[in-house]
C-alpha cells in the first residue's frame, strides 16, 4: 500500500485517540507514556497488520490507519476495542486508557505513504463522537458493512462537524452484546449544550486567595446547574485542570463540552479584580468576556455578587450561540432541542410572524418528545401570548393554562413551568397567584431575568409597586441585552405610577419606548405620569399618538379591563389621568 508520488484514491480510514489524555499525563506522565506505547506494540499495531491495514502515522495520542476495505476497519476496530477491555480489566477506572474509534471510506490525497484531504478529516471527527472505548462511523462506511458484519448500529443522525462544509450521517456501532455506542458530544447539531467552569486562577501573590478564586468558580457551576437547559459538569472533572496551561479546545474536548468558561482573579490591597471569559469549545473563539473590579470588604458578597452577574450575563449567551449553530440545520431536521431554541429566538422577535413561527416550533418539540417539560412550558408562553396579538383572551389563556400545568406535571423542578403559569395567569387578573408561580421558578433558579422582569408586572398591578419596581431593576441587572427589557422598564413604570413617582415613571417610559418606539401601553403609561406632573400639554401630544397607532385604545379598556390594576383607587386615578390626557372613554 505504500505510494510515492501524488494521487487520489479511495481510503477506508481508521483514526483513534485516548479520551482524556492531557489528564493521565497530568497524573502519571511517565506511567502513561509507558501504557500507551505498550498498547501500540503489544496490540494496537498487530492488530492493525492482521487485519491487513497499514499504520499511516501517530500523532502524540492518536493514530490513523489505512486498510483495504472498510470491512477489515471495522473488524479491526472491534478486536482493538475488545482487546483494549481486555487490557483495561485490572486497572482502576480512572486510570484506564480508553481509546475512541471513528471510521470513514473517503477520498484521500496520497503523497509519501501519507494521506490527506476531507476523508481523513471526517474519519479524524468521527473519533471525536465516539465514545471511550467506542466506535463510530460515516454513513459511506456503514453502507459497506451493514450487510456483511453481524453487527448492530446505532443512527446518530446528520451531525455537523468542524471543517466540513455537509453534516455526516453517523452510526454508534455494536458488536456481540458489548456497546461501542457513540455518546451526545458537543459536536452533535441535535442536542443540549453543555459547559465546563474551570477553577479561576489566582493572579495575586496572596496564595491565600486560592480559595476565593475556587469559590468563585464552585458558586458558578452551583448556580449554572440550576439552569436546566443545559449539562454542566462536576466540580471534580472541571477543577483537575487547576493550574495547567492547557490549550481550551484539548480541555473542551476531554470533558465532551460545547463551551468552556475560565476566569481570573487579582487582589491588590481592598481592591479585587475578576475577570471572566465565555470560550466556544470548538473555535476556541472568545462568547463573552467581562470584568469586575470591587472593593474587597466582605468577600462572600462580593463573590454572590459576581456570580449573579456572570449567571446572569452567560445564559443569554449561551442561547445566543445555540441559535447560530441552529440557523443552517433545515426546520425539518431539528429535534426537539432545536425547536426549542429556534422558538425561543423567533418568540424573542417579539411580533405575531415570529410568535407564530415559535408556536410551531413549540408544537414540533412538543410532538417529537412529549415528556419534555421546557418545550411544554416555552409552548405555553408563546400560546398566552397569543393575546397581545388580537386572539380570543378566555380560549387562548384556557389552552395556555392547560399547557403550563401540564409541563409542571411531568417536571415540577424545572423553573419554566412555574413561569409560564404565571405568566399564563397574570393576564387573567390573578395576581397573587402568579407571583407565587414566578417566586417559585425564582426559587428553582435565582438568576431566571424573564421570572423577575415578569413578575413586576403582577407586583405593580397588585399593588406592592416598590417590590415591583426592585424586580424590574433586578431582571435588568441580570440580563442587560434582553429582547424583554422594554416590557420590564414598562412594569418599573406601572409601579411608579401606583406610588405617586411620576417622573421616574416618564424616565422608565422613555427608556422603554427606545427600545420599542410604538409600544402603545408605554405610550399610555407616559401620558398618564405627565398628567400626575401637570404637563397636560404633553400628555395629549402622546396621546393623539397613541390612537394613530392604537386606535382601539379608550379609557373603559385600558383602565378596566382584562389586565389592570386591583386595586380599585390605583385604577380610577389611571382612569382620570387618561381621560385629562384626551383617550375617549369608549
Amino acid at each position: 500500500m505504500t505510494d510515492r508520488s501524488p494521487h487520489r484514491r479511495l481510503a477506508a480510514l481508521l483514526a483513534a485517540d485516548v479520551e482524556g489524555y492531557s489528564r493521565h499525563v497530568g497524573e502519571d506522565e511517565e506511567g502513561t507514556v509507558a501504557a500507551l506505547a505498550g498498547h501500540r506494540s503489544e496490540l494496537i499495531e498487530p492488530c492493525i497488520a492482521d487485519h491487513r491495514g497499514r499504520l499511516v502515522k501517530t500523532t502524540g495520542d492518536g493514530l490513523l490507519a489505512e486498510f483495504f476495505s472498510v470491512v477489515d476497519a471495522v473488524r479491526c476496530a472491534i478486536a482493538f476495542q475488545d482487546g483494549m477491555r481486555k487490557r483495561n480489566a485490572d486497572r482502576s477506572e480512572r486510570s484506564r486508557l480508553q481509546f475512541r474509534i471513528g471510521i470513514n471510506l473517503g477520498d484521500v490525497i496520497v503523497q509519501d505513504d501519507d494521506v490527506f484531504g476531507d476523508g481523513v478529516n471526517v474519519a479524524a471527527r468521527l473519533e471525536g463522537l465516539a465514545a471511550p472505548g467506542g466506535i463510530c462511523l460515516s454513513r459511506a462506511a456503514r453502507d459497506q458493512v451493514r450487510d456483511r458484519l453481524d453487527i448492530a448500529l446505532e443512527d446518530m443522525g446528520e451531525v455537523s462537524v468542524k471543517n466540513i462544509a455537509r453534516p455526516v450521517r453517523c452510526f454508534a456501532v455494536k458488536a456481540d452484546g458489548a456497546a461501542f455506542a457513540a455518546v451526545p458530544t458537543p459536536a452533535k447539531a441535535n442536542e443540549k449544550p453543555s459547559i465546563a467552569i474551570l477553577p479561576f486562577d489566582n493572579l495575586s501573590d496572596d496564595v491565600g486567595q486560592d480559595y476565593f478564586a475556587d469559590g468563585m468558580a464552585e458558586d458558578i457551576i452551583t448556580a449554572l446547574s440550576k439552569l436546566r437547559w443545559f449539562f454542566v459538569i462536576a466540580r471534580n472533572s472541571s477543577f483537575a485542570y487547576k493550574r495547567k496551561a492547557l490549550d481550551v479546545r484539548r480541555i473542551a474536548r476531554e470533558l465532551g463540552v460545547r463551551y468552556v468558561l475560565e476566569g481570573s482573579v487579582r487582589k491588590a490591597g481592598e481592591r479585587m479584580r475578576i475577570a471572566a471569559q465565555l470560550i466556544d469549545g470548538d473555535t476556541g473563539s472568545h462568547l463573552w468576556a467581562e470584568r469586575y473590579d470591587r472593593q474587597a470588604v466582605d468577600i462572600f458578597d462580593v463573590q454572590d455578587e459576581i456570580t449573579r452577574s456572570v449567571v446572569g450575563a452567560i445564559e443569554p449567551q449561551l442561547l445566543a450561540a445555540e441559535n447560530i449553530r441552529f440557523r443552517s440545520v433545515p426546520p425539518g431536521s431539528l429535534d426537539a432541542w432545536g425547536c426549542v431554541i429556534r422558538g425561543l429566538w423567533h418568540l424573542g422577535r417579539l411580533t405575531k410572524d415570529g410568535n407564530d413561527s415559535a408556536l410551531e416550533l413549540l408544537r414540533k418539540a412538543v410532538s417529537l418528545d412529549p415528556a419534555y417539560a421546557k418545550a411544554q412550558a416555552v409552548l405555553a408562553f408563546a400560546e398566552a401570548r397569543r393575546v397581545l396579538f388580537g386572539d380570543d383572551i378566555e380560549s387562548t389563556l384556557a389552552v395556555a393554562r392547560g399547557i403550563a400545568e401540564a409541563a409542571i406535571a411531568l417536571d415540577g423542578d424545572d423553573p419554566w413551568g412555574h413561569f409560564a403559569l404565571g405568566y399564563t395567569i397574570c393576564f387573567a387578573s390573578e395576581y397573587d397567584d402568579a407571583i407565587a408561580c414566578y417566586r417559585r421558578a425564582i426559587g428553582l433558579n435565582e438568576n431566571f431575568a424573564l421570572a423577575h422582569g415578569n413578575m413586576a408586572a403582577s407586583l405593580a398591578l397588585v399593588g406592592q409597586p416598590d417590590e415591583a419596581v426592585e424586580a424590574a431593576e433586578l431582571s435588568l441587572r441580570m440580563s442587560p441585552c434582553d429582547p424583554f427589557n422594554f416590557a420590564y422598564l414598562h412594569f418599573a413604570a406601572i409601579g411608579h405610577f401606583a406610588a405617586g413617582r411620576h417622573a421616574n415613571g416618564i424616565d422608565c417610559e422613555k427608556r422603554a419606548l427606545r427600545e420599542r418606539p410604538e409600544f402603545a401601553p408605554a405610550m399610555r403609561f407616559l401620558a398618564a405620569c405627565h398628567v400626575g406632573l401637570g404637563e397636560i400639554d404633553e400628555a395629549k401630544r402622546i396621546v393623539e399618538q397613541v390612537l394613530k397607532i392604537a386606535p382601539e385604545s379608550n379609557v373603559r379598556r385600558d383602565a378596566f379591563g382584562q389586565v389592570a390594576y386591583a386595586r380599585e383607587e390605583d385604577r380610577e386615578r389611571y382612569a382620570a389621568a387618561l381621560r385629562e390626557a384626551g383617550l375617549p372613554e369608549g
